[in-house]
């Protein structure tokens, strides 16, 4: 066997494999239901419109443009596009605000890149995203439980930090319809953050890969909208908002974008031509192309599908579980977020749910940077249609009846 391991740096030991990854390879048993993957639904991609922007992006005048090397900040059309999108939220920037990633878990890895040195603290909600674990994971950072209900004083965090001799780097979360909980924060909630942030003199990561996917309820001001109204300029702002192509349009092309003050731009620009020069440029084109041809129009099309399927997975819900059992009502997003009575386990329950009646979910302790969390779980409603919804369901409801 190697002995090459012996000689890995010690953030090593602090990558692990993600349960949902490995969760995905579990889709092609026959029979089996998942509520597992929270990707989108391959049938909602604009798949003709993408093999005409391709075709467009490899004729003879495009060419040397989609199959050449190309700035790190990404391919300008797409950023000025951005541009445009994001000031319909309350983000007035310009396109030198904008930098182009390999889908928004690049930018991620990015930020624990740029701003966590070992044993630095990292905020974050208890539960939070699984990949922005991953993602700072490498970086060996401790983590602190990021609240925004104005219960707990930013002394209190410096105070826990400074116990480890490190700074609270930033606070990370998912506003609008978060993975894995599907909720939202309130007006009120975000502006305790930004109070938060200055008084520790740290930086907000906006995570926003969902914010085009609401369903009902009023549209909450971004993060970095409200900040910015604050301030007068996106200059003056810590806010660092990371968006996605992959829920609207696609996954599999990978690109994302961060939208930030100048100076972590031209900062993560340094980082992204370490890593790997530049987002694929042909990608990069076909995105814009269609993009700004049918963005609006078929993220409607994804609303409507994903609404249905969200309104079946809460009426199975209520008809099928027992009693005990809590779960997150989202206005938008992919996610419901289950709470099951005390002493049950969602990895055993999980294991249980599989081997005798075929449906699959995420275990909800793996999105706790504290392992704590064991009696939740996560459903995902977008590849599943209102029958199956209803039949994962009632199957589900069983197991946890008898358990």
């Amino acid at each position: 066997m190697s002995s090459l391991p012996e000689s890995f740096a010690s953030r090593a030991s602090r990558m692990t494999a993600s349960e949902i990854r490995e969760l995905l390879k579990l889709l092609d048993k026959p029979g089996l239901i998942s509520f597992a993957g929270g990707i989108p639904d391959p049938a909602l991609f604009p798949a003709q419109e993408f093999a005409d922007a391709f075709a467009r992006g490899l004729e003879p005048d495009q060419q040397a443009q989609s199959l050449q090397y190309s700035v790190s900040e990404g391919y300008l059309p797409l950023r000025e596009w951005i541009v445009g999108q994001i000031a319909k939220i309350g983000v007035p920037c310009d396109a030198d605000n904008v930098l182009i990633t390999s889908g928004s878990q690049q930018a991620l890895d990015y930020l624990g890149k740029l701003f966590l040195s070992p044993g630095d603290t990292a905020l974050v909600g208890y539960p939070t995203y699984l990949g922005a674990l991953a993602a700072f994971n490498a970086y060996e950072p401790r983590y602190d439980q990021l609240s925004v209900s104005g219960n707990r004083t930013a002394a209190s965090y410096a105070e826990g930090a400074g116990a480890d001799g490190s700074e609270v780097k930033f606070a990370y979360l998912s506003a609008d319809f978060a993975n894995p909980t599907g909720e939202t924060l309130g007006q009120q909630g975000r502006e305790n953050l930004l109070a938060l942030s200055e008084e520790l003199g740290c930086a907000v990561i906006e995570d926003a890969a969902y914010q085009s996917l609401r369903y009902d309820g009023d549209p909450v001001q971004p993060v970095l909208a409200t900040e910015i109204a604050r301030k007068g300029s996106i200059e003056e702002c810590r806010t660092i908002y990371c968006g996605s192509f992959s829920k609207t349009l696609s996954p599999g092309l990978r690109v994302g974008w961060v939208v930030a003050a100048k100076p972590v731009i031209s900062q993560m620009v340094l980082i992204k031509q370490a890593a790997d020069l530049h987002t694929p440029s042909l990608n990069q084109i076909a995105v814009h192309d269609v993009a700004s041809r049918i963005f609006d129009s078929h993220v409607e099309t994804v609303r409507s599908a994903y609404r249905q399927r969200r309104d079946a997975m809460l009426a199975a819900l209520s008809e099928h579980m027992p009693e005990g059992v809590s779960w997150t009502r989202p206005e938008g997003g992919m996610f419901v977020w289950l709470t099951l009575p005390s002493g049950l386990n969602g990895a055993a329950l999980l294991a249980k749910s599989i081997e005798t009646v075929g449906v699959a979910f995420v275990p909800g302790g793996a999105f706790y940077a504290d392992e704590s969390g064991a009696n939740t779980i996560r459903l995902s409603f977008s590849l599943s249609d209102a029958d199956e919804i209803n039949e994962g369901i009632r199957r589900l409801g069983h197991v946890v009846r008898t358990c």
